[in-house]
């Protein structure tokens, strides 16, 4: 990645620990969502075929 002269650790304005919190959240919804669309859809095949 590029070099911005940024520490390793990062900027230290940015909260890190909020940023994976709200990307795993992200991510788990996005998983449960798709599931919950593969669901009404092979539900809506059995019924309404």
């Amino acid at each position: 990645m590029a070099d911005h002269g940024l520490a390793q650790g990062g900027h230290p304005a940015m909260d890190y620990a909020e940023h994976e919190r709200t990307y795993r959240a992200f991510v788990s919804f996005a998983k449960w969502g798709t599931g919950a669309v593969i669901v009404v859809l092979i539900l809506m095949a059995i019924f309404l075929l």
